[in-house]
């Protein structure tokens, strides 16, 4: 075991990916504007109406019956999941990295069968990963019900916005079903799960929750980035959204993760007053070779830095109330850019 731990959320930080919006666009007719539209739903819930014991990402939850109504089995996500991975700019290497110097985790609200494919892809031990568990195999909807999914489906299409409608559909229509007793036992990792999820890993692996840093970027990533950041831990949000920057302490802009690397490199060999300290000097330094010098950073890292970004250095700076609203604009804009509009502008 390591002095310090490092656990980072996967898809954002790590990969382009939102893996379940782009399994509703490959499987369901009309599914991406589904997800988009549940996903403002799911937002609603979490952040606006605060529903009792509702977890951001429950998403994952609300788009199943469809899913199952299609026919979708285990096998389709598996295979789609293996051949549609689309890693950020060198989290393969940011990954063997940490590997080296911190413990390491990857806890995710995507679905298993996703982060089992990406953990392969990344040659990083499943075992450490922390993900939605979802058996479709288990799920199934007699045809009447079906039918009525694709009603439902219809509906939601034609009244994006009825959030009305959508609670009628998700909390009194569906639970009626037969399917809603196993879907409602499904333990989404998002939100306030991925803090019970760090919570685990403290308990078993006895993680010091004072020296612990956490990536993320979306609305699932709150609970977590606050936990880090009340606990004297670093707290980032990677490209993220309002969302995950309102909650962290460090902004990263960036196409690559070469820098999610190199802070993690002053962490892991020195504390947090270095991290911030250097971040300081970094934007006030014309010359970041000598920075780095000074700080001794990882000569493979350091070489990744500057090959990577050759003079066109990424954004990284302390979030205040004075920075916030333009680099909450730098970081949609690069969220958009690199991993597109349409995943880009999920919660």
């Amino acid at each position: 075991m390591f002095e310090k731990s490092v656990i980072t959320d996967c898809e954002g930080p790590l990969t382009l990916n939102d893996n379940a919006f782009e399994i509703c666009a490959h499987f369901l007719e009309n599914g991406d504007e589904l997800f988009k539209i549940l996903s403002l739903y799911d937002d609603y819930l979490a952040d606006v109406v605060k529903k009792e014991n509702y977890k951001a990402g429950n998403t994952l939850k609300l788009i199943l019956p469809f899913l199952v109504s299609e026919n979708i089995k285990n096998k389709d996500l598996v295979d789609f999941s293996r051949n549609n991975i689309y890693p950020v700019r060198d989290s393969k290497f940011l990954l063997s990295y940490l590997q080296t110097a911190m413990n390491t985790y990857i806890v995710s609200t995507s679905y298993g069968q996703y982060i089992e494919a990406l953990s392969n892809y990344m040659e990083f031990p499943f075992k450490n990963t922390y993900y939605t568990n979802v058996d479709i195999d288990g799920l199934s909807l007699s045809d009447e019900e079906s039918l009525k999914i694709s009603e439902f489906k219809n509906q939601i299409l034609e009244n994006p916005k009825n959030y009305d409608l959508f609670d009628e559909i998700f909390f009194k229509e569906i639970p009626e079903m037969d399917i809603y007793e196993k879907i409602k036992k499904i333990d989404v990792i998002g939100g306030l799960g991925k803090k019970l999820a760090i919570d685990d890993i403290i308990e078993e692996y006895g993680i010091d929750i004072n020296q612990m840093l956490y990536i993320g970027d979306s609305i699932t990533d709150v609970e977590p980035l606050q936990f880090a950041k009340n606990n004297n831990g670093i707290s980032i949000s990677f490209n993220g959204n309002e969302y995950s920057l309102r909650a962290a302490e460090i902004a990263v802009v960036s196409p690559s993760a070469a820098i999610t690397a190199l802070i993690a490199d002053i962490y892991a060999r020195y504390d947090k007053n270095h991290v911030i300290d250097f971040i300081i000097e970094y934007n006030s330094s014309d010359n970041p070779e000598i920075l780095f010098d000074e700080y001794e950073i990882d000569s493979e890292i350091k070489d990744k830095f500057f090959e990577v970004y050759n003079n066109d250095y990424p954004t990284v700076k302390i979030i205040d109330e004075n920075n916030f609203d333009e680099i909450l604009k730098e970081s949609l804009q690069m969220r958009n850019n690199i991993r597109g509009e349409d995943v880009g502008g999920l919660g």
